[in-house]
């Protein structure tokens, strides 16, 4: 299409113009035209870069088919500096330096647009003066951004649409405040929106951001912003992150169908959520990091989440707060760890939770009020010292384990009620405490407090009701108790357990049962109720459960290409050799028997020694793989388990659980992890020993279904082969896997940058070998864990660094330097 005329009516006082005419160029038009005039377009490709000073009105045909092309060889092809109405128009760029669009002054408006173009920015809006509106207005850019506001830039766009961006569909930085009314934003490669830098804002209304190859909203470095009644889904990210001091609002918005995260907060960033919904994710719904990292959620809802970690992930010092929401259909509901994280719960719906609702671990407090935990494995689950808080006036029914306590948490539990479970109301253990306050246990088919090796727990007017074996069981020495009753019988205060131990054993049958007792007393301990999957390692994101199973064994991927990635893992060259001989064994025996010969024998089942992190799950997985290649397998999976998985509460169990773990990893590989404490070393009757026993018999049963590998510290495990006849015969080879080197720790640092697209600066390789070099070696170091943890704190600083720059380079966003190691008192 060629160029068109122009024709100018002019509007002004002014008797030294024209008031109309027709001109061959926009821009001979706009050096006559003034504020006021209007210049109609006639259709055409206009190869000009416009500049309008003036408050005139440029349109194009009112039909709006967009036959008025502005499309420049170079350089910006509408830049406005006064409050000009622009429509009807399709503009062009090709400088890849430049916007299409520039709003530098005014309040123009733009409405109908079509920016189809291959520049730096759709539409960019700079400075403080400019203030657009624009309505109905589509940018296509694959080159970059779609529109860009910036330094101190603001506007109002209306039913504006971006799609297929290079970069960041909307982006807000240099302290621009944009409004966003009914916009969509879909189909970037990468994020949907992002706000960042001191004194940024954005408010969104009615939005949708979809289909991105990356985040579908960040807010960084001081930012903040509101979304309301907004929609974000299938990202290839996360669906909302925070970092660095960002404050993000959302209102009645839906988050769903996240790969990732749907919600990620980090390093003081605040986020407040009402009537929100989070569904569907793949990771954690609400995951919170940091000290002074918050979150406040009011009648939100997060459920179905579609992968094998946590609705709310709360750690390192942040803190969350939930009221009148709702958590269910999901793997476990609530996670808080980490000394000074803490959540507070209030008249809130945890159910439909496979493992546990709300587990607290190393150091960090919850406070549950009013709340409702249903259909779980585990209402709560206090883990390990320091760990505590309260429940008060919460109900928790049709659960395996109402409460269980452990290793010496310290909670407070208040009026709360738990019934229906399948296997004891509260359990208390492992050196764990707790005091509990007037709660109830009604219709149990276990216990109803279970107080076992001694815990110093403490128990005022509580009551059992109709619990099938027994209200109460405790340990001789360990809890105290006042005012309990069970089923119109109960101990009163000041009485002495020992005389009621001797009671309970000159009673027909050796003790109280069921109705009959308010309180039983015994004196040999016995295990944890096994139950959700631990706490996940504070390193970074949570561990997920056991992964499921290849579809299609014809899926499995080729030997050597397994080898491959095995030999492609730091160190571990002893590990390889040993792997790739039993390998090379098992593919002779089977050419040997396509040529009619017989086969060696190959025990399959293996024993890894070792400190952790040293890769002994990673090269577990990559064994499993193998033999699936080779047709030794069916599937290759890996199930991991440990003792909480195995060992139930009262005898029986354990052989169940036992059995159900070898039939989910039939077809592939059982990985049991620290072994070694199925067999403690002064065990008593403890039911670990039938889980061996009932491992022994499934492996020699069922030889060929399942692989078995049992791993743990060496002399641990050493121990452990000892302990039952058939052991040591079923593990005919022990794999050992060194500590890694300072050299082999910088490799790791190595492949995580090149992984996540970092690099290391000069001098930083050398800094990280004398780093690992110095780094203590003691009980609680990580290996390869600390490796990947120590890059870990090093992204975190250099975001520290890089976030303050205002137009970083690529060296400066990917070069990590000495200054990033963290120091060697800090954790990391």
């Amino acid at each position: 299409m060629v160029q068109g005329t122009v024709q100018v009516t002019h509007g002004g006082s002014s008797r030294w113009r024209r008031r109309s005419g027709e001109y061959p160029t926009l821009t001979a038009a706009l050096a006559v035209a003034g504020d006021g005039d209007v210049l109609s377009i006639a259709p055409g490709t206009y190869r000009e870069n416009l500049v309008l000073h003036h408050a005139v009105t440029l349109r194009g045909p009112e039909d709006g088919s967009g036959s008025v092309r502005i499309a420049p060889l170079d350089g910006v092809a509408l830049t406005l500096r006064a409050s000009a109405v622009v429509q009807d128009l399709y503009l062009e760029g090709q400088d890849r330096a430049a916007p299409a669009l520039l709003v530098e002054d005014g309040s123009p408006e733009l409405t109908d647009l079509r920016v189809s173009t291959h520049s730096a920015a759709g539409i960019e809006v700079r400075g403080p003066g400019a203030r657009p509106l624009v309505r109905r207005c589509t940018v296509e850019n694959p080159a970059g951004v779609g529109i860009a506001v910036l330094d101190g830039g603001g506007g109002v766009f209306e039913e504006c649409e971006v799609v297929s961006s290079g970069q960041t569909g909307f982006s807000v930085r240099g302290g621009g405040r944009p409004r966003l009314e009914r916009c969509r934003i879909h189909h970037s490669t990468g994020a949907g929106i992002t706000v960042t830098g001191e004194g940024s804002g954005l408010e969104a209304l009615g939005c949708e951001v979809y289909e991105v190859r990356g985040a579908g909203v960040q807010i960084a470095a001081r930012a903040a912003a509101r979304l309301t009644d907004c929609a974000v889904h299938r990202t290839s990210a996360d669906g909302v992150t925070l970092d660095t001091d960002a404050v993000l609002t959302l209102a009645g918005c839906d988050i769903h169908d996240i790969p990732e995260n749907a919600v990620d907060l980090r390093s003081r960033s605040v986020l407040t959520l009402s009537r929100t919904s989070v569904r569907r994710f793949g990771r954690n719904g609400l995951s919170v990091w940091d000290p002074g990292t918050r979150v406040d959620a009011h009648s939100c809802e997060i459920h179905d989440s579609t992968g094998d970690y946590p609705a709310v992930w709360v750690s390192d010092g942040a803190t969350a707060s939930l009221d009148s929401c709702r958590v269910h259909d999901v793997p476990d509901a609530l996670f808080v760890l980490d000394r000074g994280s803490s959540v507070d719960v209030t008249d809130s719906d945890l159910s439909q939770v496979r493992n546990t609702a709300v587990s607290v671990s190393d150091g960090a407090t919850a406070q549950l009020d009013d709340c409702r935990i249903r259909e779980a494995g585990t209402g709560a689950w206090f883990r390990d010292h320091g760990s505590g808080g309260t429940l008060a006036g919460c109900t928790i029914d049709a659960v395996q384990t109402g409460v269980i306590v452990t290793k010496g948490a310290d909670p407070t539990l208040e009026r709360c009620t738990v019934t229906s479970p399948a296997e004891a109301g509260f359990y208390v253990s492992a050196g764990g405490r707790g005091t509990f306050k007037a709660c109830r246990v009604t219709d149990s088919s276990g216990f109803g407090f279970h107080v076992l090796d001694g815990c110093r727990t403490t128990l005022t007017r509580c009551h059992t009701e109709r619990c099938a074996r027994g209200g109460y069981e405790f340990a001789e020495d360990g809890p105290v108790a006042e005012e309990c009753t069970g089923d119109g019988s109960g101990l009163r205060p000041g009485a002495d357990w020992a005389a009621a131990a001797a009671a309970a054993q000159s009673a027909p049958g050796g003790g109280f049962t069921g109705a009959q007792s308010g309180v039983r007393t015994v004196t040999a301990a016995r295990s944890p109720v096994a139950q959700p999957s631990q706490a996940a390692p504070a390193a970074s994101v949570p561990r997920p459960a056991d992964p499921e199973p290849a579809e299609d064994a014809a899926a499995a991927r080729a030997s050597g290409a397994v080898l491959g990635q095995l030999d492609a893992l730091v160190g571990l060259d002893s590990v390889k050799r040993e792997v790739r001989a039993l390998t090379d064994m098992i593919e002779v025996g089977r050419r040997r028997q396509r040529a009619g010969l017989k086969a060696a024998s190959v025990r399959r089942h293996l024993v890894f020694t070792g400190s952790p992190g040293t890769g002994k799950t990673t090269v577990a997985r990559l064994y499993g793989e193998i033999l699936a290649s080779l047709g030794v397998l069916e599937r290759g999976h890996l199930v991991e388990v440990s003792r909480v998985d195995l060992v139930g509460e009262h005898i029986g169990s354990t052989a169940i659980r036992t059995q159900e773990a070898f039939e989910r990893a039939r077809g592939g590989v059982l990985f049991i992890d620290e072994a070694y404490a199925l067999a403690p070393e002064d065990s008593g009757r403890d039911f670990g020993r039938e889980a061996i026993d009932t491992l022994v018999k499934l492996m020699e049963d069922h030889r060929d279904a399942v692989v078995v590998i049992v791993a743990g510290y060496t002399a641990e495990m050493d121990r452990f082969l000892t302990v039952n006849p058939g052991v040591a015969s079923r593990f005919s080879r022990t794999i050992a896997f060194g500590d890694y080197g300072p050299g082999e720790l910088l490799r790791i640092v190595e492949q995580q940058a090149e992984e996540h697209e970092y690099r290391l600066g000069e001098g930083t390789a050398e800094a990280l070998l004398t780093y690992f070099t110095e780094l203590p070696k003691g009980p609680a170091f990580g290996n390869g864990r600390t490796a990947r943890q120590t890059f870990e704190s090093m992204v975190e600083r250099h975001a520290g660094r890089v976030a303050q720059l205002s137009e970083p380079s690529t060296d400066e966003l990917t070069l990590l330097f000495p200054a990033d190691l963290p120091t060697l008192s800090a954790p990391c």
